[in-house]
């Protein structure tokens, strides 16, 4: 089921399977979204639970034990409920059950709440440990914008700018898993020049971000501005020649190559106590560069 919400600048549509964000559109009927061409790839904006990429060998230990955990986890191909709507909001949640307890043995809830006012769609994710152990999970966003956006420049003009420099090193991944050997930054100063190039090898991971914000665009035209506080890690990515580009700001990643530890030690983890509740945001805006 898709559930459509509006504001003066905005419309989106949501789909129940992975609370996924499906849609997003300007007040001019612009599409903002990749369209999941399923020759390419079906993606539009995946929600990441309770893992980001992928854990080695599909399978992550736990308490001891090992579970079997796809690339990017459960959530994006669950059914969640409906909590409330209204003409410009949307409440989603998926709750702990035989199936998730057999890939993650934690009793958790995942609200998802989308939100628009003027030119800003507000994504929040509400992750609440309803248990006794303390819960390690990681989270991502993973919108996939179109390039070129459906404004004036060129699909080679497009550029990302950072909130504020990033000159640490970045990593890759292999076979789904981080590489150890770092990279140089493919970043000068706060700006990364957008090309196919870039991702030969695959996604380009920050895992040293200094940026809780970003934008996206051709300089000088209407562009996309990526918000994402709290959130310390960042990955890009595309398959070269594809007409979108991904940007995902996660916490967490895909498991190092050479970790074989529990998943609560694995890096980027975030630990949540019984009871308690963590919110992972991130909001999306028309802007101009």
């Amino acid at each position: 089921m898709l559930v459509t919400i509006a504001c003066s600048e905005l419309e989106a549509q949501i789909s129940t399977m992975g609370a996924e964000l499906v849609r997003l559109r300007d007040r001019n009927g612009h599409d903002l979204l990749w369209d999941g061409n399923p020759a390419i790839w079906t993606g539009k904006s995946p929600l990441l639970f309770p893992i980001v990429g992928r854990v080695r060998n599909d399978r992550a230990r736990i308490m001891g034990q090992e579970y079997g955990l796809k690339q990017h986890g459960f959530a994006r191909t669950s059914l969640f409920g409906v909590i409330t709507k209204g003409e410009a909001f949307c409440h989603f949640r998926l709750s702990a059950n035989a199936a998730t307890r057999a890939q993650y043995p934690f009793e958790f809830g995942l609200d998802v709440i989308y939100g628009l006012e003027g030119s800003t769609l507000l994504v929040q994710a509400v992750v609440m440990n309803a248990g006794r152990p303390v819960m390690p999970v990681s989270f991502g966003f993973h919108p996939a914008f179109r390039w070129p956006l459906p404004y004036d420049g060129a699909r080679e003009a497009h550029e990302i700018r950072f909130e504020v420099p990033e000159p640490e090193p970045t990593r890759r991944s292999r076979d789904g898993l981080i590489e150890t050997t770092p990279h140089p930054t493919p970043v000068t100063g706060n700006r990364l020049v957008l090309g196919d190039h870039l991702f030969d090898t695959g996604a380009i991971v920050f895992d040293q971000l200094n940026s809780q914000l970003l934008s996206y665009g051709v300089p000088g035209q209407r562009s996309i501005r990526v918000a994402f506080p709290g959130l310390p890690h960042l990955g890009i990515w595309t398959k070269p020649g594809a007409g979108f580009i991904c940007i995902e700001p996660w916490h967490g990643y895909a498991d190092p190559e050479n970790f074989i530890g529990e998943f609560a030690e694995k890096p980027g983890i975030a630990l949540i106590g019984p009871g308690e509740v963590r919110t992972f945001e991130m909001a999306i805006s028309l802007a101009t560069v």
